[in-house]
């Protein structure tokens, strides 16, 4: 393989001082045939490597013998490690790029060279080259701009150096390069767009390498499909399965190349249980339940600024959920309270706040806890889930004048977490308790009312319970204090355990979904939070990122600006806002 670099590189250089012979004198017969007889009686026999010393004597007699006659009248003085003629330079074993160089040079090369890389406008001074041969030196790295200044460039040759780095803008403004090797070096990867600039690009030789055609190698597997210039094979030497490939038939890769993070993108200066979010007038709001402040929050997203910021303030006291509804364009956010009553807000366009709308029924519910709002056959209702002792979870509907005590459920149990879910046309609402397994009730049509349809055994202790679908299945997502939080899979009659999440202080477990990757948000009041998404092969969660989170309570989605958030809130520190963003590990 050396020797076909060496052969390649001597006919494009050959090719280049060829274009350069008409109307010139150049050297006579004797180097003609000093020429011949090195090549023809030097070169060895087939199956036997040149070596390097031979190769270049070749390669230099041929640049040599192609160029002018240099007269008597010496321009400058050729430095001691190089041969000289009047257009072109050749150095063996230098240990830099000779600083006194004449304007009209437009040939150099660097053989057997002792520097370790390619720097910034390395050859400024030289702006009149069109040929460059930097092969069999001690390269490891290309800098970017490391050509800057070579507007006529035309020939570039860097094989058999030791290069495992390329800089992205390394060939930045070498618009006339038509010939460029990186044959025969250490390269596994190329940076994305490195050849961008390459307009006039006729030949690209990139055998040699150690090629993984991973998501590095994505940009350039799409830039071998749309570029006119000639290109070498690219043999794929990795990943284990792309071994032998060549990278110029392949129309995809294992992999999607694409990965996400969750990133702090705003912290609220209050604490917090719970979220929630709605839409009004294309704007996007979330409403903050802080017990701390005694208020509901409501802030707004900012399309100007992108963030979130405070829009109004519904004030109580010990305010545990802020639940929102919008019936017939009217929005409703209903407030449950520790102290003093439960109520409901709407808002008021007039003065633009929400004003108290009506009051909830204090008899009916001690300990809120939980506020779930939902539609059955058009019909508006929310529940909320009464964790007193004696609590009675009570389930509200609406009658066009307001909300009004429906149906009483689950009494003397202390729920602690209400969950409607919808599934084979069926409306159904479980109820997480700490005294008993969740229980789970049917809508009976005729009836109208919720009946007692099971519960789901041997899951005591479990304080919230979250409904999500995963393409055509159902799962629930049970939350435990102590002992293993619970994914839960439906089969048709029953739920079954598919995964179990070690969970130690957990007081939430959040299944959401953004761009088709599916999440579980794992709060934690002793540890780090834990994020999982779901593994497709697998069929199920693994861990993908840890976040700390002082005593969280919820996790809320968020979406605006096609930009996803996962509201963080937290008992006893700030309410954190994580944005999901989308990584293209082949950049």
């Amino acid at each position: 393989m050396a020797v076909d670099g060496m052969l390649r590189s001597g006919l494009a250089v050959q090719h280049f001082m060829l274009q350069r012979v008409k109307g010139r004198r150049f050297l006579g017969d004797t180097c003609a045939l000093q020429y011949t007889h090195t090549y023809t009686h030097e070169r060895p026999a087939p199956g036997i490597e040149m070596s390097v010393t031979k190769r270049f004597s070749i390669l230099s007699l041929m640049i040599l013998c192609l160029s002018p006659v240099v007269y008597p009248k010496r321009i400058f003085r050729c430095p001691s490690a190089c041969s000289c003629s009047k257009e072109s330079i050749i150095c063996v074993g230098s240990s830099s790029v000779p600083r006194i160089i004449p304007n009209d040079i437009n040939s150099l090369s660097i053989v057997n060279g002792t520097f370790s890389e390619i720097k910034e406008a390395m050859f400024s001074h030289v702006p009149s080259l069109q040929l460059l041969l930097l092969n069999s030196n001690s390269f490891t790295t290309i800098r970017d701009d490391a050509f800057s200044g070579l507007p006529h460039l035309e020939y570039l040759f860097i094989e058999s150096n030791k290069i495992e780095t390329t800089s992205r803008y390394a060939f930045r403004g070498l618009r006339d390069l038509t010939h460029l090797s990186l044959a025969n070096n250490n390269m596994k990867a190329l940076p994305r767009d490195l050849f961008m600039d390459l307009d006039s690009l006729i030949e690209l030789d990139l055998r040699g390498n150690a090629f993984e055609c991973d998501c590095r190698a994505k940009w350039l597997m799409t830039w071998l499909r749309s570029t006119n210039a000639t290109v070498s094979d690219i043999m794929c030497a990795g990943p284990e399965d792309m071994k032998g490939k060549r990278l110029n038939d392949l129309r995809s890769l294992a992999s999607d190349c694409i990965s996400t993070d969750f990133v702090l993108h705003q912290s609220v200066g209050v604490q917090s249980l719970s979220v929630d979010t709605f839409s009004y007038k294309n704007d996007v709001f979330v409403a903050i339940a802080s017990p701390s402040s005694g208020s509901c929050m409501i802030m707004q997203w900012d399309h100007i600024e992108m963030n979130f910021r405070t829009y109004d303030n519904i004030t109580g006291q010990s305010i545990v959920g802020c639940k929102s509804v919008t019936i017939e364009s009217h929005v409703f956010v209903i407030v449950a309270q520790l102290f003093g009553g439960s109520r409901i807000y709407k808002f008021d366009e007039d003065q633009n706040k929400f004003s108290k709308f009506q009051d909830i029924e204090v008899a009916k519910v001690s300990k809120p806890n939980d506020i779930e709002a939902f539609q059955i056959a058009k019909e508006w209702f929310f529940v909320i889930a009464d964790s007193a002792k004696a609590g009675m979870t009570t389930l509200y509907k609406w009658n066009e004048q307001g909300f009004y005590s429906y149906q009483s459920l689950h009494e003397w149990f202390r729920d602690t977490d209400a969950e409607f879910v919808s599934m084979e046309g069926k409306a159904r609402l479980i109820l997480a308790s700490r005294s008993q397994s969740p229980i789970i009730y049917q809508w009976n049509k005729g009836a109208q009312k919720f009946l007692p349809q099971g519960e789901i055994p041997n899951m005591e202790d479990a304080v919230a319970v979250r409904a999500f679908r995963i393409k055509e299945d159902h799962f629930l997502a049970l939350t435990r204090y102590i002992g293993d939080s619970k994914v839960l899979k439906w089969t048709a009659k029953e739920f079954v355990e598919v995964q179990a999440l070690p969970s130690r202080g957990s007081m939430s477990l959040q299944p959401f979904t953004f761009k088709e990757r599916h999440y579980l948000a794992l709060g934690s009041d002793y540890t780090f939070s834990r994020m999982y998404l779901w593994d497709e092969e697998a069929k199920e969660f693994s861990l993908f990122k840890e976040v700390y989170i002082h005593a969280p309570r919820s996790f809320t989605v968020v979406s605006t600006d096609r930009r996803d958030f996962i509201f963080a809130s937290s008992f006893k520190g700030n309410t954190q806002i994580y944005e999901h963003i989308i990584i293209d590990l082949s950049l």
